[in-house]
């Protein structure tokens, strides 16, 4: 083969593809695009149930501490009433001393929706979560391991001094 005819079939293998690199629109290809989507996908799985766990708990704490804050209501009343403890609480007698609406983020639309109050000596209750939207209280006592202790005490058996002046030492 001579030289022109090589360069003929050279020019005539590269001119197609030339022409077809111009042709060709830039774009991407089915695998590229479900290699992202499963990417997304498993990003979702994985957030989603994450994020609707964080906001149980929320309600839950938020709902915790409303309960906390009616029976101070309810305890403050009684002392200013002077009231026993048998004596019978209703949301009208509690409300000067709550602060805004108090409803359960659960799904509550009002108070008496929300929460259960009866009398001075029992604690409020969650009518919508009543397992666990639940307040132990001021009258439970915690023990070492977050469980009450016996007889109500804190599990402590002292109270860090041994007696001695010093300060030093403990109870067991």
């Amino acid at each position: 083969m001579t030289q022109d005819s090589n360069n003929r079939n050279f020019r005539a293998n590269v001119a197609p593809l030339s022409n077809r690199s111009q042709m060709a629109c830039p774009g991407f290809t089915l695998v590229e695009i479900l290699i992202v989507v499963a990417i997304i996908a498993l990003l979702a799985a994985i957030a989603i149930p994450n994020y609707i766990q964080s906001r149980v708990a929320s309600q839950k704490t938020t709902c915790i501490n409303n309960l906390r804050q009616i029976e101070y209501a309810i305890q403050q009343w009684a002392v200013e009433m002077r009231q026993a403890n048998t004596a019978s609480v209703t949301f009208s007698d509690i409300s000067p001393y709550l602060k805004g609406d108090v409803i359960c983020p659960a799904g509550g639309k009002s108070f008496d929706d929300s929460y259960a109050i009866s009398d001075v000596a029992t604690a409020p209750t969650c009518q919508l979560e009543p397992q666990t939207h639940v307040w132990m209280g001021s009258d439970v006592e915690l023990g070492q391991a977050g469980r009450p202790g016996p007889h109500g005490n804190n599990g402590n058996h002292g109270n860090g001094n041994n007696g001695n002046g010093n300060g030093n030492g403990g109870g067991n």
